[in-house]
């Protein structure tokens, strides 16, 4: 009798343990259940003026034009740097350039010279050998960590050894090249197959388009993970320049293939080859993101994902950053200012223009609350959560300052103010007012310009005085 009775405690113990692990597992279930599915896509040196929802009439994006109008169109957001690898870098870990170590190129500078690398000497270039500081935390890792499965396609840029590619920074999937550019067709950059299939480099798709093979395989991610939390990056190289590009045809330093070249017949005619190869690839980069968003879109997923669309800096060559100054390569608004495009249907109303000023720092953390997960502690974040002012519910909330520093030019906007020193060419001036940064206030303010220098450069010591990342610092 007393086995018997400790039997049936035993059975009742084991069916109790199972009961709550099983209550354990379905609310595992239910907390993935309810979390956004997340789509971050960038586009390369794109021009504030490049889409038709921010005024464009000359190019055709109906992708973009229609997530704009289901969600929120940013008139005033900027990213950390004026090119790709700093912009990105502060993308993926929520800081400053300054502050995570990434805040020039990882590139060696023969893209027009006609230098093809021997394989022993890119092995041991900068191009080859830098990369991110492996201390930072990046976004891919903490969802990762929270349960998604994430895939990236597309533009990497942050490191060519295997110790800094996708697959050991938080993604489960990666098809990509490693570099800063390349040809859209051959996939190489100065001779040198630049492909990679997650840990491995490729050259069996040599001769597709890179947008035709970035959409394919970000299709092939989600038909395989409809079902699971995932995390989506498409980093596109459209529409920068191609690297290394095809001889043959030198009139299009932006490459496109002749489908969306056909598009543009008017840019052909007046023999602006520049604009028609960049409106041809950003058309097709558009509908690329197009079918990507449809395979979302017929799983019933859409209302519960979060898409957010950035062009990584301003436009230079065949873009157009109207009405803004400069472009690609400096601090004036063209170069740093950038459309944004954001929609998630269950959490933010669409048809939204918002003029607060915010920037790529607020993504990181946006991402982080939309997931619920907690910021981690020993991570310096330089931007916020900006939900409130995309939902609506504190529409007052935006940035009062951001900084920015890279190769001896500087920039810095406090509140409606703007200081800018291009090296050749510099200003103060009251955006409020002056969008196009026409009008030099230097000497009619200079109270004003040197409190807002003098803010700068304490920007600059405590930065000094963070924890230095590599590759560039001297620690």
């Amino acid at each position: 009798m007393k086995k018997s009775m400790q039997f049936l405690a035993l059975l009742l113990l084991v069916g109790h343990g199972c009961t709550n692990k099983q209550k354990q597992t379905d609310k595992d279930a239910n907390l993935q259940a309810g979390r956004p599915n997340i789509v971050l896509i960038i586009s390369d040196d794109q021009g504030y003026h490049d889409l038709g929802c921010y005024g464009a009439t000359d190019v055709k994006t109906p992708t973009l034009d229609r997530i704009a109008s289901e969600g929120v169109r940013l008139t005033n957001f900027y990213v950390t740097c004026s090119f790709c690898t700093p912009s990105r870098g502060s993308l993926l870990t929520g800081r400053y350039p300054q502050r995570n170590g990434t805040y020039d190129l990882f590139r060696n500078d023969r893209v027009n010279d006609g230098h093809l690398y021997q394989s022993y000497e890119y092995s041991i270039s900068s191009e080859r050998i830098l990369g991110m500081d492996l201390r930072e935390v990046l976004i891919s890792e903490l969802l990762q960590e929270a349960g998604y499965i994430n895939g990236c396609f597309g533009k990497w840029d942050l490191g060519q050894l295997q110790r800094y590619l996708p697959l050991q920074q938080g993604f489960n999937r990666y098809y990509g090249f490693v570099n800063t550019g390349v040809d859209y067709f051959t996939h190489e950059r100065y001779g040198v197959p630049s492909m990679y299939e997650d840990n491995q480099p490729t050259i069996k798709d040599k001769g597709t388009y890179c947008t035709d093979l970035f959409e394919r395989e970000a299709i092939k991610f989600l038909k395989e993970n409809i079902d699971k939390p995932f995390f989506l990056y498409l980093p596109f190289n459209a529409p920068h320049y191609g690297s290394n590009q095809h001889k043959e045809d030198p009139r299009y330093p932006v490459q496109a293939t002749q489908e969306y070249l056909d598009m543009y017949p008017e840019a052909f005619e007046k023999g602006d080859y520049k604009r028609q190869g960049t409106m041809a690839s950003i058309t097709d980069m558009d509908n690329a993101i197009g079918n990507i968003l449809q395979v979302i879109e017929d799983a019933g997923k859409a209302d519960n994902t979060l898409v957010i669309f950035l062009s990584d800096n301003g436009g230079g060559g065949g873009s157009v950053n109207d009405p803004l100054k400069g472009g690609k390569g400096n601090f004036f608004e063209g170069g740093i200012r950038v459309p944004c495009i954001i929609k998630w249907p269950e959490k933010i109303p669409g048809d939204q223009v918002i003029d607060n000023f915010l920037s790529s720092l607020e993504i990181f953390p946006t991402i982080i609350s939309a997931v619920g997960l907690d910021e981690p502690d020993d991570v310096i974040l330089d931007g916020f959560n900006m939900l409130p002012v995309l939902s609506g519910e504190d529409k007052d909330l935006e940035r009062q300052e951001m900084y920015w520093e890279a190769r001896d030019k500087v920039a810095v906007r406090i509140g409606i103010w703007k200081l800018v020193d291009n090296i050749d060419e510099k200003g103060f001036y009251d955006l409020s007012k002056d969008i196009s940064e026409e009008t030099d206030l230097t000497d009619l303010l200079p109270d004003k310009f040197a409190e807002i220098n003098n803010m700068f450069k304490e920007w600059q010591q405590e930065i000094a005085n963070t924890e230095p990342r590599g590759p560039f610092k001297d620690y």
